[in-house]
């Protein structure tokens, strides 16, 4: 199974990564937002819900492979939150796999 991270984010949140640049630098002063959820998972938000989904799935399968697709998955923020969550593999865009193999 692999969470399409960029759409769990945007469904999550109920924003867009294309509107992102309209309002983020505001998000950012108010302090709703400490980096761009687009560019670095949301570990309190998104990430509670994958570990829901995580926990609910190998409850029932214990050997289910679960990992990540999307930008997400070369952000060593990122790579390093699936590691602790358990996820077998991170797949990302062919320019961010140096990246995502030294988080690795």
């Amino acid at each position: 199974f692999s969470f399409g991270t960029n759409d769990l984010t945007q469904t999550t949140l109920g924003l867009s990564r294309d509107d992102m640049g309209l309002f983020y630098d505001e998000y950012q002063r108010k302090e709703i937002y400490s980096q761009n959820p687009f560019a670095s998972l949301d570990q309190t938000g998104v990430g509670k819900l994958m570990e829901f989904a995580v926990d609910s799935g190998r409850s029932s399968k214990k050997d289910l492979k679960l990992g990540i697709c999307g930008e997400h998955a070369g952000d060593p923020s990122s790579i390093d939150f699936c590691h602790r969550l358990g996820l077998n593999y991170v797949s990302c865009s062919p320019p961010r796999v140096p990246i995502a193999r030294l988080a690795a």
